[in-house]
């Protein structure tokens, strides 16, 4: 009776053993290029559920309201870009997200927008003060930039009758990794330039001023 009993015992062990394992496996094939989304637990912010891709404005001069604000600067900014920030989530960007070829909103959720607060030269193109959605078209060695006056909208769908100009830019990869699709403004002798980062790819577009 006590080897029935031990026997007995030693199955049950192993049965509940294997279904452990196999609800483990289960777990961890997910895989890495699935398209998902990161969970919000709903009763977190019951008025208004987090966005998952943050909207981010960025200044040239760089950090230019912290510096209004201690009064290092008497002249309004030159420009200023304002866009929501989409990650990765395990993709690829020129994978699972965008292809070569297609728009490209710059960014989520709404145009991204450019603001300029005085007149500036793109590639020996005046381009006049005011507000502009900027979006792209993506190619293997090359980004096409536009410039457009379809604002306050939303998503990919751009009227393009609107467009005002329209620069090539190189873009380069392996570069450092960003998770999240990045926007800033770098100084140079001439002006400054807006860098645009995912993933590995790298472009730049320059702005004289």
């Amino acid at each position: 009776m006590q080897l029935k009993n031990f026997l007995l015992c030693i199955t049950i062990f192993s049965f509940f053993s294997c279904n452990s394992n196999k609800e483990n496996s289960k777990i961890t094939e997910t895989p890495a290029t699935k398209d998902t989304l990161a969970v919000v637990p709903k009763n977190i912010n019951p008025d208004a559920v987090p966005d998952i891709s943050p909207m981010d404005m960025i200044y040239f001069p760089v950090d230019y309201p912290k510096l209004k604000m201690t009064r290092s600067v008497s002249l309004p900014p030159v420009m200023r870009v304002i866009y929501s920030r989409p990650h990765l989530q395990g993709r690829k960007l020129f994978y699972n997200l965008q292809k070569f070829g297609d728009y490209w909103r710059l960014g989520a959720n709404e145009a991204t927008e450019i603001q300029f607060f005085r007149e500036v030269t793109i590639q020996t193109k005046k381009i006049k003060q005011g507000r502009y959605v900027i979006y792209c078209i993506p190619q293997q060695d090359h980004w096409t930039i536009f410039l457009n006056t379809n604002i306050d909208s939303w998503g990919l769908t751009q009227d393009n009758a609107k467009n005002i100009q329209q620069f090539i830019i190189p873009v380069n990869y392996k570069n450092s990794y960003a998770e999240y699709f990045t926007m800033n403004f770098e100084k140079t002798d001439n002006g400054a330039t807006l860098t645009m980062a995912w993933d590995d790819a790298v472009a730049k577009l320059p702005i004289n001023f």
